[in-house]
């Protein structure tokens, strides 16, 4: 699965972050239907650097199912869910399936 990151930045880690995460301007997994600053690209504990792709296409952890060319919002855990009340942080590139499938989104900054 590629991944077409145009811009990404490294910043600490507030807490635990798991790579595919979207992750908030504090340095957090991003809250559900908040803002993302970017998504992970690998596992951070607390404190820790963690480079974040910013602007471009990446993986993410699907929350649930949905279709290729939807609009995404964040989802528990960071993940990305259909968007309905929350914020746009992405546009899927492929359809997921189910919870927990790595998805190809393209992110859009917010």
């Amino acid at each position: 699965m590629q991944n077409i990151s145009l811009l990404k930045l490294s910043v600490q880690a507030s807490g635990a972050v798991t790579a595919k995460q979207f992750v908030g301007f504090d340095g957090a997994v991003a809250t559900a239907a908040g803002n993302a600053y970017g998504v992970a690209e690998f596992d951070a504990a607390n404190t820790e650097l963690v480079s974040l792709t910013i602007v471009g296409t990446a993986v993410v952890k699907s929350g649930a199912a949905f279709a290729k060319g939807a609009a995404l919002e964040v989802g528990s855990d960071g993940k990305a869910v259909t968007q309905s009340a929350g914020v746009t942080v992405a546009r899927a590139l492929e359809a997921a399936s189910a919870a927990d499938e790595d998805v190809e989104v393209l992110l859009i900054n917010n």
